[in-house]
């Protein structure tokens, strides 16, 4: 008996299954690459965990260490892994403030896979004896008609 074709298209990604070793040299939503979420209709939570993240300080230029978690639960789109890393690395040159990269890194993944729920923390490294702990939250308008 013929093996039975899917009828789910295949994503097209631009990093996953390639090579590639040239980080983006700045952060951006297109960096990050989705993939149908094929359990629709179920809440599940999928989180990321980066515990090498690595900024600048917009001051001093010294660099800025973090354990960055992600915490969404998917819509219609998941969120490819390795496209992800490489967005994440694109910020090891980029000067922000701790604040402003969590909030940007919660505004980006939204904007590439817009998520019923999604929230991102940065515990960052402590720096003359305080360390710095940002929360950023985004949940989706319930009155939107959501496609769940």
């Amino acid at each position: 008996m013929p093996a039975k074709k899917s009828n789910r298209a295949k994503p097209s990604f631009k990093l996953l299954g390639h090579s590639e070793s040239a980080y983006p040299s700045k952060p951006s939503p297109e960096t990050v690459e989705t993939f149908p979420n094929r359990t629709p209709g179920r809440a599940y939570w999928i989180e990321f965990d980066c515990q090498e993240f690595t900024s600048m300080c917009p001051i001093t230029g010294q660099p800025d260490f973090a354990h960055i978690r992600i915490r969404y639960i998917p819509q219609l789109s998941c969120i490819e892994t390795k496209s992800l890393k490489f967005y994440l690395a694109s910020y090891r040159s980029t000067r922000s403030f701790n604040e402003e990269i969590v909030n940007r890194i919660l505004d980006d993944l939204v904007t590439a896979c817009a998520p019923l729920s999604m929230a991102v923390r940065g515990e960052f490294a402590s720096r003359g004896g305080i360390r710095v702990t940002v929360d950023a939250e985004f949940e989706a308008d319930p009155d939107n008609d959501i496609p769940f």
